[in-house]
């Protein structure tokens, strides 16, 4: 269960880009944030991944309090969640070939040895061949890195995922083809979704339910 009861944030003192919001999240259950550019979304988003922490309010995972964020929380939080953002090519190291962008949380949790086997059973499952896996960030497309982005998000198998406009920036077959592959590990985990962004139709086809941003403030 993921609790977040009313969360002001922001990046600047006193400018905070959202004010006393409060979402929810079962265990098992797909949450579609909708609302438009700018509203605050996906800051409320990084809140809940605790990759930022909230200016006040209160985050609960199973019911416990969360203290601590991004490298400060405890290692078993941290892991919990899977993310992948809007701007694939923001969020990859451009040095690195795909094979080790997907398995930089494997390296940096001490699972190395992990890295072979994990690596050979979710490209396919993204649909990354090969060949692509050698790749740097500007050898392939937006929509391949953003696939090696997914498959990142998945390789510590989180019992939580946020994905922040995912698709936004994709063509629609590609789009298509990694919210199925989120849902076939769902279905395969249990694992819960929040799933943040501006497209009523997709939302409201992806998720269990799908909350208006106007409605939680």
């Amino acid at each position: 269960m993921l609790e977040l009861r009313s969360i002001t944030a922001g990046y600047a003192r006193n400018a905070p880009v959202v004010r006393n919001v409060s979402l929810t999240v079962a265990p098992g259950e797909s949450v579609g944030l909708l609302g438009p550019s700018g509203c605050g979304k996906s800051t409320l988003a990084r809140v809940a991944a605790l990759l930022h922490r909230p200016d006040s309010g209160t985050l609960l995972l199973d019911g416990e309090p969360v203290r601590r964020w991004r490298h400060r929380a405890p290692r078993d939080r941290r892991t919990a969640f899977g993310v992948v953002f809007q701007q694939a090519r923001l969020s990859a190291d451009p040095r690195l070939p795909l094979t080790d962008l997907i398995a930089e949380p494997l390296r940096a949790t001490g699972r190395g040895d992990e890295v072979p086997g994990r690596i050979a059973e979710l490209a396919p499952v993204v649909g990354l061949t090969p060949d692509l896996l050698t790749r740097r960030p500007h050898e392939v497309s937006d929509g391949q890195l953003q696939r090696a982005c997914l498959a990142r998000a998945l390789v510590l198998r989180p019992r939580l995922l946020v994905c922040d406009e995912m698709t936004a920036m994709l063509d629609a077959s590609t789009a298509a083809a990694l919210v199925a592959a989120v849902e076939d590990y769902r279905a395969a985990t249990g694992a819960a979704l929040l799933a943040v962004g501006h497209d009523r139709t997709l939302l409201g086809r992806w998720c269990d339910r799908t909350v208006q941003w106007d409605s939680l403030t």
